[in-house]
């Protein structure tokens, strides 16, 4: 009977036995990449497989060794340290392999045409099950490398019947985060939005870059992002100009004059539509929506392949019209009319043709006696007796048809 090699032997057998299982992952590898040279998917199975192959290889040969040949408290923590490093490379492994499966998926799925709807659902889907996988596997492994140490495992009853306390506590905890999750498979799975997008939210008007389990990234028109949680898509209304098709209608108003000869410009709208090539030739409308005060208001309706083609020419109708309206009509750009009253008769300045005749015995009152509360009239002179007292006396007023007194 053989005896257990010494700690040298054992770690030169180690080392032997983590080389030739390296040796071995490259020779797959490269038959892998031989034998699918023209295949994507041996292509990617190779690219993405290939490292976390051959850690899985040389961490499982060196424990086997250590496991089968060595003994001792050094060789028990190496052991228990290689166990767990390959429990790790297993799962990065098993992500590999799903990853490659994902992609696969994806390829099927070109977002690279003029009708995407359904390519860029089943990205939308598989980005967010290539996350949630990760997730589920990195909880998977840590539950392994917890269960190999004997205090964890006698651990697992009381863990198991204090589990719906603790989910109950955690639940409350990550409210608003299980609410994002379980808002972003919403999203993923019911269609209401896809990566590649084209939405409206908060006034901002951009594509749908990437959507996660918790949160959506919108890219704005001008290069910003817009970060916005998950359940904000599951809680506010949007605006979707893809939903069911990418085609949209544009909406370009003027206001003229009322001298404008609409016949004539809707003319030049279609001779400036048939030589656009925005124009997908479905909508081309021009219409009097409001005739009131100064101004005509019209209104153009055309239609393009997308939001942003739709735009452009919006852009370029507008410019257009204006051009053609300055140089063929200019009796048709808005103006401003006003009217100028004729001055209002003036009135004798020394008595006004409304005032009242002189009561005999009584002040004569002045222009401004209707704005005088407690003087200027026998009746403002009573009203200040309520407030002065009875003994007050008033001023008296000399009107200027009296004569002078004499002393």
């Amino acid at each position: 009977m053989l005896g257990l090699p010494s700690p040298a032997g054992l770690a030169a057998v180690a080392v032997g036995a983590g080389l030739a299982a390296l040796l071995v992952a490259w020779v797959l590898g490269s038959l892998v990449r031989r034998f699918g040279r023209d295949g994507p998917v041996a292509r990617d199975l190779a690219h993405r497989a290939r490292r976390p192959l051959r850690v899985t290889m040389v961490l499982a040969a060196v424990q086997g060794v250590l496991t089968s040949q060595g003994s001792g408290r050094a060789v028990e923590v190496v052991t228990r340290v290689l166990g767990l490093a390959l429990i790790g490379a297993v799962a990065w492994l098993v992500a590999a392999l799903a990853f490659v499966l994902e992609d696969l998926a994806l390829r099927r799925y070109d977002v690279d045409v003029e009708d995407n709807r359904k390519a860029r659902r089943v990205r939308t889907q598989v980005g967010l099950l290539r996350r949630l996988t990760v997730v589920v596997l990195t909880v998977l492994a840590v539950s392994a490398m917890l269960l190999t140490f004997p205090s964890a495992r006698a651990a697992g009853a009381s863990v198991l019947a204090s589990a719906g306390v603790v989910g109950i506590v955690a639940g409350l905890a990550a409210q608003t985060s299980l609410a994002n999750v379980i808002a972003g498979l919403q999203l993923a799975f019911t269609d209401a939005i896809r990566v590649d997008d084209v939405v409206v939210v908060e006034n901002e008007w951009g594509r749908i870059e990437e959507i996660t389990l918790t949160y959506v990234v919108l890219h704005v028109w001008d290069d910003r992002r817009l970060i916005l949680p998950s359940t904000y898509f599951t809680t506010t209304p949007f605006q979707n100009w893809t939903r069911t098709e990418a085609a949209v209608l544009g909406e370009v108003t003027f206001e003229v004059d009322w001298a404008v000869p609409v016949a004539a410009v809707r003319t030049r709208l279609h001779e400036v539509l048939e030589a656009s090539d925005l124009w997908d030739g479905r909508v081309g409308v021009l219409q009097v929506t409001d005739a009131v005060g100064s101004f005509v208001t019209l209104r153009v309706l055309v239609s393009g392949r997308d939001g942003p083609t739709v735009f452009d020419l919006r852009c370029e109708v507008r410019e257009a019209l204006v051009g053609w309206l300055q140089s063929e009509h200019p009796q048709a750009l808005p103006r401003m009319r006003y009217e100028q009253a004729a001055p209002a008769p003036r009135s004798n300045p020394d008595r006004p043709a409304t005032s009242p005749r002189p009561v005999a015995g009584q002040p004569e009152p002045d222009a401004s006696d209707d704005a005088r509360m407690f003087t200027g009239s026998l009746q403002a002179v009573e009203r200040s007796r309520v407030f002065t007292g009875p003994d007050s006396q008033p001023v008296e007023r000399v009107q200027p048809d009296d004569p002078p007194r004499s002393d």
